[in-house]
């Protein structure tokens, strides 16, 4: 009896091992695959989630067996199989929901405007950086040494050729002047009697020479007095705009001291410099066209009226120097400018829009539409 009921038990503990080896070797095997679509991310995402879904059920299932049956070691382990399933099942339905997302976060289609390219005459042209400067432009300042007593402009005014600006005390020299004056008169006196005596022969002829010198001398002095007295008054010296005052009235100056500015803006230089290779193709009388910052979209038109003899040794550049109209004083100097140079010569150019070119340290480029 007993040897007949060992066989059979031992039977069925094979039975047994046999039937918790394959499930758990299929699941492992199914979990490499899973874990295989999912990184490689194939659009099969649908089917995956749901054999996730039907092999947690499954597991689930028979760990529920297994606990009712009494083995709890091997229910145990496969619930830990149904939980680590439920969660990469949880996992794939979330990378299902971004791609989703994603999908539908794509950028609208970029609009775009298109031109038809032409062929114009177009001149060649140089360009260059620069700055505006004064035709005429000069700090006023005092010659000498005093006090402000009156100031005969407002700042920023405009002001006449041989206009007085400004006046300095001038009480000092007018009574030294009146001094020089009557020693003058009293000097052209005593030369007027030395020559009534020389005639008469009364007086020698060096007494005559010295009243002629003393004569000449007080004269000096009161044109000296008189010049000084000029000098304290400043004088504009062209037509121009005034800048802001330095100094005020009642104000002790030096000599050499800024008053105000004068600059005259109906017409302004253009300074910039071009290569030494185009200096062939520069002469005076060419076209300028200077465009700044200042008046964006506006265009000054002018010609070149002078080139540097010389050529910087240290940038190999040649100075140039254009001149502008500027009538409506929109142009300042000092302001920075760029500067075409239009050269004669006139060639067939196809030409585009600035907007329609791509800027790129490796070159510039535009797009073609095929029709």
């Amino acid at each position: 009896m007993h040897d007949v009921l060992k066989p059979t038990i031992l039977q069925q503990k094979q039975k047994r091992r046999i039937r918790w080896v394959w499930p758990l070797l299929f699941t492992v095997l199914f979990v490499v695959a899973v874990v295989g679509l999912i990184l490689v991310k194939t659009a099969m995402m649908i089917v995956v989630i749901g054999a996730l879904s039907a092999l947690v059920v499954w597991f689930g299932f028979v760990a529920f067996r297994r606990f009712r049956s009494g083995r709890a070691a091997s229910a145990a382990i496969f619930a830990l199989l149904a939980l680590f399933l439920f969660l990469m099942d949880v996992k794939a339905l979330q990378i299902r929901a971004m791609g989703a997302m994603a999908a539908k976060m794509a950028p609208p289609p970029t609009t775009v405007s298109s031109v038809v390219a032409k062929e114009e005459d177009w001149a060649p042209i140089l360009s260059s950086v620069g700055s505006i400067s004064a035709v005429e432009g000069a700090v006023i300042s005092a010659e000498l040494a005093g006090t402000v007593s009156e100031i005969n402009f407002e700042n920023g005014a405009k002001a006449k050729k041989a206009e007085v600006l400004m006046k300095l005390d001038t009480s000092q020299e007018e009574a030294l002047l009146r001094s020089a004056e009557a020693e003058a008169q009293l000097a052209k006196t005593d030369l007027d009697r030395s020559r009534d005596l020389a005639m008469k022969n009364v007086v020698s002829s060096a007494e005559l020479d010295s009243a002629q010198s003393k004569f000449r001398r007080m004269n000096a002095v009161v044109d000296q007095m008189r010049s000084n007295i000029a000098k304290k008054s400043l004088i504009a010296p062209f037509d121009g705009q005034l800048g802001i005052r330095q100094v005020n009235v009642g104000q002790t100056i030096t000599a050499g001291q800024q008053v105000v500015q004068l600059t005259a803006l109906d017409s302004v230089y253009v300074d910039f410099a071009l290569p030494q290779q185009n200096v062939s193709q520069l002469r005076p009388g060419l076209e300028i066209e200077v465009g700044t910052d200042a008046v964006p979209g506006h265009e000054f038109k002018g010609k070149i009226t002078a080139i540097n003899s010389m050529v910087d040794v240290v940038t190999r550049n040649v100075s140039v120097q254009g001149t502008l109209e500027n009538p409506d004083h929109a142009l300042r100097p000092g302001m920075f400018a760029k500067v075409d140079v239009v050269l004669p010569q006139k060639g067939t150019t196809l030409v585009i829009p600035g907007s329609a070119v791509s800027y790129a340290p490796f070159g510039d480029s535009g797009f073609v539409i095929d029709q």
